[in-house]
């Protein structure tokens, strides 16, 4: 195969597989917003045979060929092909090993297991859903051989999430977060907490809609190309840099979780829509791992939304779209109030403090679950158990336990610890950031824009041409944990006296 005719087979292929990926998120994102609820077997018959089409064409003969002519070819290719050999390769590699059988059956099976999640968790039964976690769990044994057979499974499934990541990683840079922020929530529990009785007031949804508008201004988001829908779990969907969606849920006693969760899930956009043009319907399109992603959803919710400066900035606003509620309350109160650091039950929900307890749990019950040691009818006790002994709350039922969260219904295992990752970093970007530009004197404007011009610079234009050690590397140096538990404790002594 001649140079020329690799590099259009490599073109066809990737917009071809953009095709696939926009046709399966369309129907993800129609599912969980709109679509009536028993109507997830038309979707799995339809999901199943793109899911079998990609592989299909990502096993096929002529792209391995292709991939060999331009590995060969590699000192003339430029930083982006090379990249996307170098991606497509790896991407290749694995599927060839997963039968095309095995492949179609389990996009089916996690389209089946998401609708059977949402009603499990409305009726909080974990029974209703245990055996598609059963499955899912099987699935991904099995694909963690796939994905590198000379792995532990479930450190394979986490280098799919992130470049080079393991268990022994992990466990290392927990404990530095246990040494370090247990003492810190202890001490706090002990101190007065502010009053939040105010956020649950009832706040009626079409004003907290009229909200959310008003904070993706304040964000910058392009509402031409980044538009907002209402989901049982938010999240955030990228077809391309022009047309990304997030989605929030309103829960009308708490304004506060909406609130934020816009904040989130509009982080993650502004990375999207921020991916340079020249990678766009490729295999480098989007963000570079899940914990840079996390980086920036979490930057902007908490290093940036619940700072004294951005909360001074809004609260303004904030106050003339709920006049009656926040009637009396101060821009300090506010502030301290959706700074409350206490343990809780649901991770969504959990202050910045102690967010990171809640993913540990998860962690410990992906490895045993991965590594066999843990049943899946056990996941309950251990997860009741596990939030008695890491935060001290009592579980009361499924729905606010282990079916809380989305991600394992789709067989998201191992991307739980990149929130805590993500956290981290971008207590470390903040502390890079603060020594090239002024901060906080526009953020107290309500001015996000060289914050959002900062983390585009060092991040997100370079979609995935950057790996997610590079992008590391430039945006906050070699990576040092106790920038983030130094920053905690610096916020939380102050917010609590200590």
């Amino acid at each position: 195969m001649q140079l020329q005719q690799a590099l259009d087979t490599l073109d066809d292929v990737q917009r071809k597989m953009y095709a696939f990926g926009s046709a399966t998120s369309a129907l993800y994102l129609d599912s969980v917003t709109v679509a009536p609820k028993d109507t997830a077997e038309g979707r799995g018959v339809a999901l199943g045979i793109l899911a079998g089409e990609s592989h299909k064409l990502m096993t096929d003969p002529a792209l391995a060929e292709a991939l060999d002519c331009l590995a060969e070819h590699r000192e003339e290719l430029d930083q982006v092909r090379a990249r996307q050999v170098e991606e497509l390769g790896r991407q290749v590699r694995v599927l060839k090993r997963i039968p095309a059988e095995e492949y179609m059956a389990y996009a089916q099976l996690a389209n089946q297991s998401s609708d059977v999640w949402h009603r499990a968790k409305e009726t909080s039964d974990f029974e209703l859903f245990r055996p598609c976690l059963e499955k899912l769990v099987e699935y991904k044994r099995k694909f963690a051989g796939y994905y590198d057979p000379d792995m532990a499974p479930y450190d394979a499934l986490l280098d799919q999430y992130e470049r080079g990541l393991d268990r022994e990683y992990l466990d290392r840079f927990f404990d530095v977060l246990r040494q370090r922020l247990v003492p810190l929530i202890r001490a706090v529990g002990e101190r007065p907490q502010p009053d939040v009785s105010f956020l649950h007031k009832h706040y009626p949804a079409q004003q907290q809609k009229a909200f959310s508008d008003y904070l993706m201004e304040v964000m910058g988001l392009d509402r031409a190309h980044c538009t907002i829908g209402e989901t049982e779990h938010p999240f955030t969907l990228e077809f391309n840099n022009k047309d990304v969606r997030i989605t929030t849920n309103y829960r009308e006693s708490d304004v506060s979780g909406s609130m934020y969760s816009v904040i989130h899930e509009g982080g993650h956009a502004l990375y999207e829509l921020g991916v340079c043009d020249e990678v766009q319907y490729t295999c480098l399109a989007g963000g570079t791992s899940m914990s840079i992603h996390e980086s920036q959803s979490r930057f902007y919710e908490n290093i940036i939304g619940r700072s004294r400066p951005f909360i001074e900035a809004i609260y303004p606003k904030v106050q003339s779209f709920f006049p009656q509620q926040l009637e009396g309350v101060t821009a300090e109160q506010f502030w301290r109030a959706v700074n409350m650091a206490q343990p809780s039950l649901i991770r969504t929900e959990a202050d910045e403090l102690t967010y990171c307890l809640h993913v540990m749990i998860r962690y410990e019950i992906e490895k045993q679950l991965i590594g066999g040691t843990l049943a899946v009818k056990d996941v309950p006790g251990v997860w009741n158990s596990l939030y008695k002994e890491y935060l001290g709350v009592d579980v009361p039922d499924d729905k606010h336990g282990c079916l809380q969260d989305s991600h394992w219904s789709d067989g998201s295992f191992g991307y739980f610890p990149s929130y805590a990752l993500g956290s981290a970093y971008g207590a470390q970007m903040l502390a890079n950031m603060e020594k090239d530009i002024d901060v906080w004197g526009p953020v107290g404007r309500g001015d996000l824009s060289q914050v959002t011009g900062w983390l585009r610079e060092k991040i997100h234009k370079y979609g995935s041409i950057l790996t997610p050690a590079q992008v590391l590397e430039r945006a906050c140096g070699q990576f040092d944990p106790t920038y983030y538990t130094d920053y905690l404790t610096k916020k939380y002594s102050a917010l609590y006296g200590l």
